[in-house]
């Protein structure tokens, strides 16, 4: 058994299996932040390509516990972008196929999968948790588990990705953290008096400690500033259009029950023009600020996530390389944008 730091032993100890497993995060964070991971119980809901990453993120870790919570089916898109999953398991549960493959990542923890639909969760499920992630949520799922999470002390995060778009909130809470700072004293080279004395000063370094405490806001707030007051157009000059675009394609998400895609391209892009214009006026903030042709072209945008760059169907190719032209957040084929929404005060 190896200790923890700061002595103790038993329970709180870990494995000399686990410290071999976990080796270089040990050295990378401590033994004390690895012994608080594998004591942390996690839910994650929408076991998507986002869903696949965080599952194998956390579970390389080493944390307690992961539930997988998902109540759709693979499909052809979940085939393309979902490496958990299978050849052949077209039609099954994702998170009943991600199982076995996410299981066999890391025997040490504890994996498992729940077939029900989040919507249908009693508060008292998320109690069992230490934190939640939800991915592939609509804007009121993510708003009511958020609050079911602050009220009980539970952290949370969500995020998703929109083709070349995506987005991360966290909300932890009041969250006491300790931040290392390095202080530098200059120290110029000089000669002192005398024939047989020159002595160069070297400069020197403190570091210490400082515990800071932040307090971070629900997601309902986030998504709901007023930039018609004067405080917040002050913040808008440094408030990138990706926040605005993502409350447009978050309530067509919650309006159309799925997000934009090219086939229906034409259907989408108008209906996305009249939520920007519903979004923008509500939040306070001119629709010039999402420019007409921006919006249309995030229906084609999210062919990268869907794998539809490899769909040779007649047309489809030639519309996405046409529409998309120089609305690309980044030149890169593989340089996602994301945004961090804000998340405390």
């Amino acid at each position: 058994m190896v200790e923890q730091e700061g002595g103790g032993g038993g329970s709180g100890g870990i494995s000399e299996e686990e410290a071999a497993q976990y080796d270089r995060q040990i050295r990378l964070w401590g033994l004390e932040a690895q012994r608080r991971l594998r004591a942390s119980r996690v839910l994650l809901v929408g076991m998507k390509g986002l869903g696949a990453e965080v599952a194998k993120n956390l579970i390389l870790a080493g944390v307690k516990g992961l539930t997988m919570l998902d109540h759709q089916r693979v499909s052809q898109e979940d085939t393309r972008a979902q490496f958990l999953i299978p050849v052949g398991s077209l039609g099954r549960n994702r998170a009943e196929a991600s199982l076995e493959r996410a299981q066999n990542l890391n025997p040490m923890v504890d994996v498992k999968a729940d077939l029900e639909n989040i919507e249908n969760k009693a508060e008292d499920f998320f109690t069992q948790f230490d934190a939640v992630c939800l991915t592939c949520c609509s804007r009121c799922v993510m708003v009511k588990v958020d609050q079911i999470c602050h009220k009980n002390g539970i952290k949370f995060f969500t995020g998703d990705i929109f083709g070349y778009y995506g987005y991360m909130f966290a909300n932890l809470g009041a969250h006491e953290f300790v931040e290392e700072k390095t202080k530098v004293t200059k120290a110029s080279q000089g000669v002192e008096d005398g024939p047989d004395t020159k002595k160069a000063k070297l400069d020197s370094t403190e570091t210490t400690m400082v515990k800071k405490r932040l307090v971070f806001c629900q997601l309902k707030e986030a998504l709901a500033v007023d930039w018609s007051s004067e405080k917040a157009k002050a913040a808008l000059k440094r408030t990138a259009p990706d926040y605005f675009l993502l409350q447009v394609l978050l309530k067509f998400r919650t309006d159309k029950g799925r997000d934009p895609l090219p086939e229906s391209y034409a259907e989408d892009s108008e209906r996305l023009l009249q939520i920007r214009n519903e979004v923008l006026d509500s939040l306070g903030v001119g629709a010039d600020l999402l420019p007409d042709d921006f919006v249309r072209c995030t229906a084609l945008a999210a062919v990268r996530c869907r794998g539809w760059d490899r769909d040779s169907r007649p047309g489809v190719q030639h519309a996405v390389q046409s529409q998309l032209g120089e609305y690309l957040p980044l030149a890169g084929d593989h340089c996602p944008r994301w945004v961090l929404l804000a998340s405390h005060v």
